[in-house]
C-alpha cells in the first residue's frame, strides 16, 4: 500500500487529527517496509499537492517524526528515514561526563521512569570542549529531546543555545543559558561547605584533612575545591588537596575526603589490609552516595544529591515538557566512617 493510500485510510476513520494521520501513515509505511533507512520521504510540496493539507500541517508531522528519531532533515535536500524503531515515542540524547556511579544511578532511574516507549542514547564528553562541540554538531536535529550535563565553560553556551529551549534540559551541572531554558542541577560550593560544617565536631577529631580531587578523571566542579579551601581556613584546620592516591601512604588520625570512587575503592582495600578501623584510626568522607557506600566497612559517610529524584524530575520533563528550573538539595548521610 502506498503512503498516500495509508494516509487516506486513516482519514476515513475520523479518529485522528490531520497531522496525526500523516505521522501514523509514515510510521505504518516504515513498519511495512515501504521506506528503508536512507530513503527520502515525499517533499513538503508533493505532500501538500497529493494529500491536500496545509503546508504547516505537513511540516508539523515531519517534525514529530524527527522528534521520534525516525527521520532527519537535510538542508535543501528534504527528510530522510534514519530508523525503523517505530514503537518509540521520543528519542532522547543524554550527554554525560562519564559513566561513574552517580551518573549510572541517574541514568538507571531516568530509564526506569521513562519505560520502553522512549529511546535514550548516551554519549560521554569527558569534560573535553572539542569532544563536546563535535557531539553537539553530530546529534543536533536528530533527537526530540537533549539532556546535557554541561561543561561549565562559557564557550559551550552558544552551542547549547542552538538547541530550542523546549528540547533541552541541563542536568547535574548548572550553566546560565537564560530564563527560557530548563535545568535540574546540583550546587556544589555552598552545599559542600555547609555539610562539612555540620560535621565540624567529627572533623576536629583528626589532626588533618586531605581532599582527593583529580579533575582529569572525575571532572570535579571547582565549587568543591573552593568550599574545602574556605572551610579549613575558616576553622583553622590543617588541610591539603591531592590529585592522586599513592599506595602505602595512609596516615592515622587523618580524615580523607574522597571525590573519586576509583580512589575510594583502592583506599578501602589498603585500609582493610592494614586493619585500620574507620572512624577510629582514620576517617573517610565521600561524595555521591550509592548502595555500596551504605554497606562497605560499616558504611561510608557521604555528601550527596538525590540522583533518584533528579532522574524522576528529568523523566517528567521529557514526558510532559513543562519547564523546570531547580537546584536539587544536597544531603549529608552519616555513617560509621567518621
Amino acid at each position: 500500500m502506498a503512503l498516500l493510500d495509508r494516509i487516506l485510510e486513516f482519514r476515513d476513520s475520523h479518529l485522528l487529527s490531520k497531522h496525526e494521520m500523516l505521522v501514523q501513515g509514515v510510521i505504518e509505511a516504515i513498519r511495512e517496509g515501504e521506506f528503508q533507512v536512507g530513503d527520502k520521504l515525499p517533499s513538503i510540496n508533493i505532500m501538500v499537492r497529493d494529500v491536500g493539507y496545509a503546508r504547516k500541517t505537513i511540516v508539523r508531522a515531519y517534525e514529530e517524526l524527527k522528534d521520534r528519531g525516525l527521520v532527519e532533515s537535510k538542508k535543501k535536500q528534504g527528510y530522510f528515514v534514519i530508523s525503523q524503531e517505530t514503537g518509540v515515542l521520543l528519542r532522547v540524547a543524554l550527554l554525560l561526563f562519564a559513566f561513574q556511579s552517580f551518573q549510572q544511578d541517574f541514568y538507571n532511574n531516568l530509564r526506569n521512569e521513562l519505560g520502553n516507549k522512549f529511546q535514550v542514547d548516551v554519549f560521554f564528553h569527558h569534560n573535553n570542549l572539542s569532544i563536546f562541540e563535535t557531539m553537539i554538531s553530530n546529534i543536533k536535529g536528530k533527537y526530540g529531546m537533549y539532556m546535557v550535563a554541561p561543561i561549565q565553560d562559557d564557550a559551550v553556551i552558544p552551542m547549547l543555545r542552538s538547541i530550542p529551549p523546549n528540547k533541552l534540559i541541563l542536568v547535574d551541572r548548572y550553566l546560565d543559558l537564560g530564563p527560557e531554558y530548563s535545568f535540574i542541577a546540583q550546587e556544589f560550593e555552598n552545599s559542600t561547605y555547609n555539610k562539612m560544617f555540620e560535621l565540624l565536631p567529627e572533623i576536629q577529631k583528626y589532626e588533618q584533612v586531605v581532599l582527593f580531587l583529580d579533575n582529569k578523571t572525575d571532572y570535579s566542579p571547582p565549587g568543591i575545591r573552593n568550599a574545602f579551601e574556605r572551610f579549613v581556613k575558616d576553622h583553622g584546620i590543617k588541610g591539603s588537596i591531592e590529585e592522586s592516591y599513592v599506595p602505602e601512604t595512609l596516615k592515622k588520625n587523618t580524615l580523607y575526603f574522597i571525590k573519586n570512587d576509583s580512589i575510594l575503592w583502592k583506599f578501602l582495600k589498603e585500609c582493610s589490609q592494614g586493619q585500620c578501623t574507620l572512624g577510629k584510626d582514620l576517617g573517610i568522607l565521600s561524595y555521591d552516595d550509592n548502595v555500596l557506600k551504605e554497606i562497605i566497612m560499616g558504611g561510608i559517610t557521604t555528601i550527596s544529591t538525590n540522583c533518584k529524584a533528579m532522574g524522576k524530575m528529568a523523566a517528567n520533563f521529557v514526558v510532559h515538557q513543562n519547564k523546570i528550573r531547580t537546584i536539587v538539595p544536597t544531603e549529608l548521610i552519616r555513617r560509621n566512617s567518621l
